[in-house]
């Protein structure tokens, strides 16, 4: 479950923007949600309609000198990429550009196994093919060591990249970077295929015509699977882009559409980073970063076609690797449920797929609520990946538990590591460490509505003005909306129970709500109730009639005390964990066997989620810690089952009686209690 935050946007801000900009009230209200308090600060930032001067950025004028000095003397060139979606569109674009201009040019982007950005090998590779000058994209500022191999080696180097600059620059003619602490360029933000875009502007004189329609819809198609910022720039470039996308006749993009399955659809970034941006991943994942950079480079549709087939079925391999780990650590977390029960969740397997584990991290996040680090063994190494939210830095905790590990990086919200031989349990015991020092409470997930709605606010109208804040993507995410006080009047099942169907009343307003991947029976509201949600709005356009589209994100019945639920979740956790409580805790967790009789009898035949019950009991003597405490207690007598993946719990048929009392956590839990007396 996650903490539900509800944003009050000032209403006089509100009022301001939809008379500034003419927009309606709930484009208005999640305007001023995100910190938009005037009509200039959204022009500003959301109203860009074209791109700032290539030759703003740090540098731009002697790449474009040194690049074009070596197409006018005939130089050999090669553009070195990353195996990374961004990567290969950005080696795409300058590739295509310097081969159309009759440069001799080659590319060269690393496999996945050589690591990300240059390495000394591959600089030898391009020596011997005779190159003069090398060109990075994607990568190129952290590469001290490289670029000074490069010039040993007689070869030159221009850097362009869009990653954060360390304490020195490369040597290098020129570099190219917004992030660089001397650069005034006025936006910092772009992906590589976005500085790629511009150098290519900049090597035609700064002027950005031919540059956007020939790649303006590469760059789309990079920034919204790097997730940098679609604010200022990045959105004119992704709505140009995605015109371009939608009527392209360019033979990979229609060959990848069609294996999409977006051939007659709009497209949008979801479209963008849900269906095309994972196909191109994934041959940098499980085949070659080469084999998306030939598809993009194909002119001739059938060989397209036959391409992006087999991105589909890299991606597909992708999804089922990722599955298959995913399943894996299910198990292991449901034969060993203490592996969740720390503040960090740390785990490790044997030989998973180097390539997707970042992804399985995610997902694990966002199915448990806490930071994940995630490492495989294969060979004799143990590599991870790590993933986190809120005020938990992965790049803290693994410079905490630096002395452990032969090497390590990222940010506050991911990283890489790799953990010595021999070390990965005291790993585990450092990150408990820093969590304990760094976050007494730990972060909650949490789900955010921008702005409550009022009933009079769901019309056709309203909800269609929220298009002028698209394309959404990062700091412009999709708006959603609290609803309060909303009357379930009936529930019906979709997709033979796969989605369920609330037909609501919210005020005086008669509305439908989808609730996607959640069964009817899954729910934890019933036909009858009052209920909150957190939902997004759209359109639905059916036989021309045209309604408002209510999805929901999460619902709760009216009256739910979340502080409470958080609080005794923490508690209950803290407790397994050994950690000391107040000593008025331990009596206020101790269920009576009548509340795990209630609790057990309250399990239906084909189990249910265990929030899901809860909520359903709505016994007030039983408070979320005793809840948790029974759930424990049945689960170690083996009277029920508790499915890590969905949280379900169902019972198991027995043929003789359990000893309640001798269940462990509730043999610790009253020697805690007898403790506490004690020191009273």
């Amino acid at each position: 479950m996650k903490k539900w935050t509800v944003g009050r946007p000032d209403r006089n801000a509100v009022s301001a923007l939809m008379l500034g900009c003419g927009v309606s009230s709930l484009a208005a209200a999640a305007l001023a949600a995100k910190g938009y308090s005037s009509p200039d600060s959204v022009m500003e930032s959301l109203n860009v309609d074209e791109l700032s001067d290539p030759f703003l950025i740090k540098d731009m004028q002697e790449a474009a000198d040194t690049i074009n000095n070596a197409i006018d003397s005939g130089e050999r060139i090669c553009i070195y990429g990353d195996y990374d979606c961004d990567g290969v569109m950005s080696t795409v674009i300058l590739y295509s550009y310097l081969l159309e201009t009759g440069a001799d040019v080659t590319y060269y982007i690393p496999e996945r196994s050589e690591g990300y950005g240059l390495n000394m090998k591959a600089v030898d590779k391009i020596s011997d093919d005779g190159v003069s000058l090398i060109i990075t994209v994607d990568n190129g500022i952290a590469a001290i060591a490289e670029a000074e191999y490069i010039y040993a080696l007689g070869m030159k180097l221009v850097i362009t990249d869009h990653h954060q600059q360390g304490e020195q620059l490369p040597r290098a003619e020129a570099v190219v970077d917004p992030h660089r602490h001397d650069c005034f360029s006025p936006f910092k933000y772009m992906c590589g295929a976005g500085i790629a875009l511009k150098l290519v502007a900049a090597l035609d004189g700064g002027d950005y015509t031919m540059a956007l329609e020939q790649f303006g819809d590469l760059a789309a198609i990079a920034t919204v699977a790097d997730i940098v910022s679609l604010t200022g720039e990045n959105r004119f470039l992704v709505a140009y882009g995605m015109e371009l996308i939608q009527n392209s006749d360019r033979p990979s993009l229609i060959a990848l559409k069609e294996v999409c399955g977006l051939a007659d659809k709009p497209i949008d970034t979801r479209s963008i980073g849900f269906g095309i941006g994972p196909r191109i991943n994934a041959a940098g994942r499980f085949g070659s970063p080469k084999a998306a950079a030939e598809l993009f480079l194909c002119e001739d549709y059938d060989e397209a076609l036959a391409a992006a087939q087999e991105l589909d079925r890299l991606n597909n391999m992708r999804k089922e690797t990722e599955n298959a780990i995913t399943d894996e650590i299910y198990a292991m977390i449901d034969s060993s449920p203490e592996l969740i029960r720390g503040r960090v969740i740390f785990l490790c397997g044997k030989d998973w797929h180097h390539g997707v584990i970042g992804i399985v991290a995610s997902k694990i996040v966002e199915r448990f609520g806490k930071p994940c680090f995630i490492a495989s063994e294969s060979d004799g190494e143990i590599r991870g990946s790590a993933r986190a939210f809120g005020e938990f830095s992965v790049f803290g905790a693994l410079s905490y538990a630096a002395d452990v590990l032969d090497k390590f990086g990222g940010h506050p919200a991911a990283g890489g590591f790799t953990i010595k031989e021999g070390c990965a349990e005291k790993f585990r015991s450092l990150l408990e460490q820093y969590a304990l020092e760094n976050h007494r409470i730990m972060p909650v997930a949490e789900l955010k509505a921008d702005s409550p709605v009022a009933p009079q606010e769901l019309t056709v109208q309203n909800v269609e003005g929220l298009n002028v804040l698209e394309p959404f993507g990062t700091d412009n995410e999709k708006p959603l909306f609290y609803i309060e006080n909303a009357q379930i009047t009936d529930i019906f099942p979709l997709s033979d129970g796969a989605h369920s169907k609330l037909r609501v009343k919210i005020g005086f307003t008669q509305a439908d709500a989808l609730v996607f991947r959640k069964s009817p029976w899954e729910l934890n509201v019933s036909k009858g109730d009052v209920c909150d949600m957190i939902v997004s709005l759209g359109i639905n356009d059916f036989r021309g009639s045209r309604t408002v589209s209510i999805i929901v994100s999460d619902l709760r019945p009216h009256i739910f005390e979340q502080s409470k639920y958080f609080a005794a979740h923490s508690a209950f956790e803290a407790f397994l964990r050994g950690e000391e409580l107040p000593q008025n805790y331990y009596p206020s967790m101790d269920p009576s066997r009548n509340d795990v009789v209630k609790i057990y009898k309250a399990i239906p035949d084909g189990g249910i989620c265990s929030d899901t019950l809860y909520i359903k009991l709505n016994d007030r003597n039983i408070n979320y810690c005793k809840f948790c405490v029974s759930v424990e207690a049945l689960r170690q007598l083996g009277l029920i089952t508790v499915s890590c993946s969905d949280s379900r719990i169902a019972r198991v048929k027995v043929t003789q009686k359990a000893d309640l009392d001798s269940a462990p956590v509730l043999v610790f839990l009253r020697s805690r209690t007898q403790t506490a007396k004690i020191k009273e």
